[in-house]
């Protein structure tokens, strides 16, 4: 099979290629506490501050966020000059889900359980989320090596000790719980002949404790979450957008205004309790980065909440991770899972050498290779710009021919469509926008600072610190999905909703208007504008 690397990229692959015998085996050291935290200072997007502005308006005023964020933060809303009619809902419910991916679905599947009236609301269709796009694997601490206290340490390690302790504590006690409800519900994770489960190591942990199914993890465990949503019967109403948040008349989370993405309809939900799993923000492309995010991920559950009242928490740290597809073009930006790392697979640059331990955590990884490329000049030149080389054909080397077709077989198949086979040469990487470690600040119970109203998934902050690590984001879906779906089903019990409002939405217009703020934009941003700003 010809490639499409170029004669100098092949150039490169033949230095590669005449190192790796010399590095099979090696053990690549680890960079110490102080030379990591001089990398991220130096070459994290993070760091960047150029690219941050501080929130004028809201209860994070005075703080700094990604100015794409704060543009649609201090945004006119979608239903100013509307004049919607609140006594007269469309729908009326007892949990309301905003959003249809791993996190809403967990949710309300648990909310049904608990005998409460569910609805799921999604702007496109349930499962078009990023937990469809999961490739690596689910972390829980189940094995006789292993305990939920490491699965602690390593999760806070790996946030730089800005977790909320709380947070961390639930996600990694109730983390085997919920990798047994995912098997009980029909996930296929990979297991040996004894069916016992396959585990492997993550960046920046110190067990192995990563489960997987092959490398579509996510798209297995959301097959099963979908199916069971249809199975319970729980009403979906997909390309339905919300576009504000409804309160009543004593400040309380109380549904919905919802927008039909076809008809552009507008409707309102009113709820007992609301859920937000409305996921991350890759398709705001903060620093202009590509990113592996679906399609939806605007961040809508971040400014929905913030203008009912509700607190963001570490909104100015994103997740880059180190491994996006660099060329070719058809696929620029899309994730290359960690999973190729944990099996062997090593950082390489352009002269065949192996710069950094290939399971550093993501964020010392990414800065790793943006220096390489950005201050040592030692980038894989390509069509599109530049990257480094992640070679894959170490896999079958250390683990027996056939290895990556059998652990790895989304991946290989995604580059053979292009003509490039990862199991006889490097792939070149660069980091991609990948997650929003930042959200919407929650208590244990998974409530916002407005009451009725949680949140689950990726549109939380907190749980992960400042940086995430691999295999974390799916057991936090699942976790803090289930957690939000019960709490909400049993506060709903209690609830007697006041008079409908949308005058938080009107106190926030004239916050804005106050601080001088004049947009010409409209939020939440619902979907990316890619059309061409020249025509």
């Amino acid at each position: 099979m010809s490639t499409p690397y170029t004669d100098e990229m092949m150039e490169s692959v033949k230095k590669v290629e005449a190192t790796r015998a010399s590095r099979i085996g090696a053990e690549l050291r680890r960079m110490t506490a102080q030379e990591k935290d001089e990398l991220l200072e130096a070459f994290h997007p993070d760091y960047n501050y150029d690219s941050f502005e501080t929130i004028t308006v809201g209860p994070n005023k005075g703080e700094k966020a990604p100015k794409e964020l704060v543009n649609l933060l201090q945004a006119d809303s979608r239903i100013k000059n509307l004049n919607i009619d609140l006594s007269n809902p469309k729908y009326d419910v007892d949990v309301l889900v905003i959003g249809g991916g791993g996190a809403g679905s967990s949710a309300a599947i648990e909310a049904n359980e608990g005998g409460a009236d569910v609805m799921i609301v999604t702007k496109l269709r349930i499962g078009d989320a990023n937990t469809m796009m999961a490739e690596g694997g689910i972390q829980a601490a189940d094995k006789e090596n292993d305990s939920p206290r490491q699965h602690y340490l390593d999760v806070m390690g790996g946030g730089h000790f800005a977790n909320v302790p709380e947070l961390v504590k639930k996600l990694v006690t109730e983390g085997p719980a919920a990798v047994n409800w995912l098997d009980k519900l029909g996930v296929l994770f990979d297991k040996d002949e004894n069916g016992n489960m396959i585990t492997t190591h993550g960046g920046g942990t110190s067990r192995k404790r990563m489960h997987a199914a092959a490398d579509y993890s996510g798209a297995e465990i959301m097959r099963v979450l979908r199916d069971e949503v249809f199975n319970r019967g729980i009403p979906v109403v997909d390309f339905t957008a919300a576009i504000e948040l409804i309160k009543d008349s004593e400040g309380k989370a109380a549904g919905a205004v919802l927008k039909n993405m076809e008809t552009g309809e507008i409707m309102v939900a009113r709820a007992k309790t609301v859920i937000i799993a409305t996921g991350g923000a890759g398709r705001l492309h903060y620093q202009g980065f590509p990113t592996s995010n679906h399609y939806g991920a605007t961040a809508d559950g971040l400014v929905l909440a913030y203008r009912a009242g509700a607190r963001l928490l570490y909104q100015d740290t994103l997740q880059y991770h180190p491994t996006g597809v660099a060329f070719p073009a058809q696929i620029y930006g899309a994730l290359v899972t960690e999973k190729v790392r944990s099996m062997g697979a090593q950082f390489c640059n352009k002269d065949g050498i192996a710069f950094m331990n290939p399971l550093e955590t993501r964020d010392v990884a990414a800065s790793g290779v943006i220096r390489e490329c950005k201050e040592r000049g030692n980038g894989v030149k390509t069509p599109l710009g530049e990257g480094i080389w992640l070679d894959s054909p170490m896999i079958d080397m250390i683990h027996g021919e056939g290895t990556l077709e059998k652990r790895l077989p989304g991946m290989l198949r995604m580059f053979l469509r292009y003509g490039i086979d990862m199991r006889k040469v490097p792939i070149v990487i660069y980091p991609t926008l990948h997650y929003q470690n930042g959200g919407i600040r929650i208590t244990q119970d998974g409530m916002s600072d407005i009451e009725n109203l949680y949140v689950a998934g990726e549109a939380v902050g907190g749980i992960h610190g400042r940086n995430r690590l691999m295999g974390n984001s799916l057991l936090d879906i699942i976790v803090f999905g289930r957690n939000a779906g019960q709490q909400a089903s049993k506060k709903c019990k209690e609830v007697t909703l006041g008079e409908l409002t949308l005058s938080h939405v009107d106190a926030f217009a004239k916050e804005c208007a106050d601080a001088g703020i004049e947009s010409s934009l409209v939020s939440p941003q619902i979907l990316p504008d890619y059309r061409r700003k020249d025509m």
